[in-house]
């Protein structure tokens, strides 16, 4: 028969108060007790007398076999009285608490709670760095000009377009090169004109140019006997 040392509450409502009780290990939790052996007042203010003990009776069923529990193993150890399942149990507790340190876990809850802090202040700081290198890249998009990108049909259609317009241009510039020269033809060839004029209206005329008079038709005149 297995034989536990654990705490039974006792009582009011915001009053509490524990006994510690040797217990078979089948029995519920109110079931029956085979020895009291103290009690536990948490709410009294003297650290004395919050615990009495009968330290005979717990050493005698500690001998027997008795496991107490991990809070009556705590009360125990406080009172100065040594088990050897808190001391297993001290040594396994050391040994997974190395282990997890060896792969970088946490092992308590204060652990687990710094180590969750610790890796969300780590994302945010991420994000904040994301956040400032977007902005930063969306400013310079904006103050660079945007290079167009036009189509392969459009590029097509551009082309002709493009070279007409050269064309176009060079037309004008040979035109507007051209005038000058065209208007010093113009104004020679009215010179060589108006200096013609003037030496055809110094010259006399020549008696060849003159107009021959057209003479009179003469009609012969046939007599009478021939009309008839």
């Amino acid at each position: 028969m297995a034989v536990k040392l654990r705490m039974t509450r006792m009582g009011r409502r915001h009053r509490p108060f524990f006994r510690i009780n040797a217990v078979e290990s089948r029995t519920p939790r109110d079931g029956r007790v085979l020895e009291k052996l103290c009690h536990y007042d948490p709410i009294e203010k003297d650290k004395c007398k919050q615990v009495v003990l009968n330290v005979e009776r717990i050493k005698y069923w500690l001998d027997k076999g008795a496991i107490p529990s991990d809070t009556v193993s705590q009360i125990l150890l406080q009172q100065g009285i040594k088990n050897k399942y808190a001391e297993v149990k001290s040594a396994r507790r050391a040994r997974a608490r190395a282990a997890a340190r060896a792969k970088g876990r946490p092992f308590t809850k204060a652990e687990r709670i710094a180590a969750e802090k610790k890796a969300e202040a780590a994302e945010e700081k991420v994000k904040a760095e994301v956040e400032i290198k977007a902005k930063v890249e969306a400013e310079a998009a904006e103050e660079k000009p945007k290079p167009e990108t036009k189509p392969a049909e459009e590029k097509a259609k551009a082309k002709p377009e493009a070279e007409a317009k050269l064309t176009e241009t060079a037309e004008k510039k040979t035109k507007a090169e051209a005038k000058p020269e065209a208007k010093e033809e113009v104004v020679e060839e009215a010179k060589a004109k108006t200096e013609a004029k003037a030496e055809a209206q110094e010259k006399p005329p020549s008696p060849q140019l003159k107009k021959k008079k057209k003479k009179p038709i003469r009609v012969k005149k046939t007599d009478k006997s021939d009309e008839n």
